[in-house]
């Protein structure tokens, strides 16, 4: 009898292309970013974030590539609406993370343009 090892990589985002939950979904795992939200499934709607660590961040952008305002989220979450998320504008870049990425962090990613190593870029 051989025995089954399966392995997750955390934190899980899961996009889908409708609010609710609904319509085409994709899975991304591991530290990423998201440059541009339309680039996937025709734009994302809503999403779950999931991640068995309390360090888990989840940074929503109001531009692509990481500019523009941003809203840090911690932990798990599902979001059913992304549109007018940010001060009343939808989300265009997403950075999903198993690390507690801190304020500074965040705005000099958001001022280079460049994810932290070690991070895939999508």
């Amino acid at each position: 009898m051989t025995k089954a090892f399966i392995s997750q990589t955390y934190p899980r985002l899961t996009v889908y292309s409708e609010e609710n939950y609904r319509g085409r979904s994709r899975i991304y795992t591991g530290n990423l970013g998201i440059r541009n939200t339309d680039n996937i499934l025709d734009g994302i709607e809503s999403l779950r974030f999931f991640s068995t660590s309390s360090n888990a961040t989840l940074v929503l952008f109001s531009r692509t590539r990481f500019r523009g305002s941003f809203r840090v989220l911690r932990g798990n979450r599902s979001i059913r609406d992304l549109d007018d998320y940010i001060s009343g504008n939808d989300v265009e870049s997403i950075i999903s993370t198993n690390q507690r990425l801190t304020l500074a962090q965040i705005r000099r990613i958001r001022d280079s343009g460049e994810l932290p190593p070690g991070y895939r870029l999508i």
